[in-house]
Parts: structure tokens; sequence; C-alpha cells
């Protein structure tokens, strides 16, 4: 319960644009938080996170790096957006490696409107690197519909995208079989927002029971799940019984971890998110370590 408790007050914080004002409006605070959400940040600028992302690429592993950010409220922040994807997809091109850029569907204009979205990120997959994806990222189950439709509709008109879906929302079982007749590939995480009940398992047992089945139905229906999450136990389950499964973790967590997974011949990708919008992703991090 305690511990319960505390991940709900950090996600709290985490969400809270108040708090994050505060935090930037005191350099000493801001520079005391930074240095702490350092090691889960690929770099504010752009120039950092490439560094970084060569960095992971020269030890064999693969990255998907997103921009910060998430709920764009007009057009103006949404082409700002749109201009940061953009130089990120080109950036890449120039890495020796293997390479994906995620998005956040909020990011780019979700909440003003499917078709504004998928007009934006239609744009993006024209700069993609050749053999890279699109990753879609997971957001609150009360855009997931739309994030379904728009994942189907950009793969039926051939864009490379990958879904992701979150074990813990009731509905996963039933979005897993969509993507998979529409030949989307899948990376499971277990779920990290909040959510009532009646819309989502239990964080903890039940999620991670829901988690296992979800990676068997990709599996039987054709597909090999990419399993984002850094409990060993489940994870070496899985991959003992999940044929050509691949694992994605957060950089900065657990990189040894990674490093053997590599040598053991498991394809790895690190999730590098950069920019300056940081401080609600480190707080999110904080709290998910208070209720794993």
């Amino acid at each position: 319960m305690i511990a319960s408790l505390t991940r709900r007050a950090l996600y709290a914080l985490a969400t809270s644009s108040e708090v994050e004002s505060v935090v930037r409006a005191i350099p000493p605070a801001r520079d005391l938080a930074y240095s702490a959400a350092r090691r889960y940040v690929a770099g504010v600028t752009l120039d950092d996170a490439i560094e970084t992302v060569r960095r992971l690429t020269g030890a064999g592993l693969g990255v998907s790096l997103d921009l910060f950010g998430e709920g764009a409220a007009d057009e103006e922040a949404v082409t700002r957006t749109v201009r940061g994807y953009r130089a990120a997809a080109a950036a890449l091109a120039d890495v020796d490696g293997d390479v994906n850029l995620e998005i956040v569907p909020s990011h780019l204009g979700l909440d003003l409107g499917l078709d504004v979205c998928r007009r934006h990120v239609e744009q993006l997959v024209e700069f993609l690197p050749a053999g890279s994806r699109l990753e879609i990222s997971a957001e609150e189950s009360r855009r997931t519909p739309q994030i379904m439709d728009l994942t189907v509709a950009l793969a039926e008109a051939g864009a490379p995208v990958m879904a992701t879906v979150q074990a813990n929302l009731r509905r996963s079982p039933g979005d897993v079989e969509r993507l998979l007749a529409a030949g989307v590939p899948v990376r499971l995480v277990k779920g990290a927002y909040l959510e009532s009940a009646d819309v989502a398992h239990a964080w903890g047992e039940p999620a991670t029971v829901a988690f296992v089945r979800l990676a068997h139905q990709v599996h039987a229906g054709g597909s090999a799940p990419v399993l984002a999450t850094h409990d060993p136990v489940l994870r070496e389950a899985l991959l003992a019984t999940v044929p050509g499964a691949g694992v994605e973790l957060l950089l900065g967590v657990r990189e040894d971890d990674a490093h053997a997974l590599v040598a053991r011949g498991v394809p790895v990708r690190i999730y590098a998110p950069y920019g300056d919008s940081w401080f609600r992703y480190w707080m999110r991090r904080v709290a998910e370590s208070r209720g794993a």
C-alpha cells in the first residue's frame, strides 16, 4: 500500500507542469535534477543524442531515438515537433547501426484529430533512414483507440511501423489480434500510466501475467514480440519459450543486462529519448521504480 501511494504521488509530480516550472526556475534545483536524470536521457540537444546513439550502436545495440514531448495543443507546436523529428531522422541516416525513430502520437497532434496526426506522421516516414522503423509509443488508455487506428492505417499504406501494446490494458488482446492481422510488429510493455480498475489490470502480478499471455499470443500469431521489460525473471522465461523474441530496455537501466544479452545473440534495443522536456520523463522513471 505504501509503495503504491508513493508511486501515485511521484506520478502526480511527474505530470505536474507547476512542479516542473518551479524546478526549472531555480538553477541549482534544475541542475541537480538534470544530474539525476542524465543517466536516462540521451542529451538535451540532437548533437548530444546522436553521440549517445553512436556509443550504443558501437556496442552492438539497436536504438530507438525519441524527442521528448506530448500533448501538443495547437498546430504551431506540432509544426515545431515535426521539424525536430525530421532533423532527428536525417541525423540517424548518418549513423551506422540499427536505428529507429520513435514518436509520441499526442506530440504530433493526435489530440487535434486523427487526420491531423496522420498527416504529420506521414511526413516523417519519408525521412526515415533505409531499413528503419517508425515506432509508435503508447499513451494513456483514452488515446489508445486512436493510436491503434493510426498505426493500422499507416501499416496498410505501407509505412514501416511498430506498435506498442500495454499489457496492463484489458483491451490489449483485441489490439494484438488487429495488429497481427495488419502485419504490424508488436513491442510489449507492462504499461506506465495509472488507469482505473475497469480499464487496466493492477500493477504487479496481474499485469505481469497479462504480459506473458500477450507475448505468447503474438508468437502464436506468427510474429516475434519485442519484450520491453527490465524484469529479468519475466524476460528469461519468455526468451526460453518465445523463439525470436527481442528485448528493449530504457537508456540507463540495467545496462549490464543489455550487453550480456547481446553477447548471447539476443537482439537488444535501447530507448533513448532526448530534448529539453526531460523532467517529467525522469519523474516517471522514479515513480516506476517505486511501483515495480
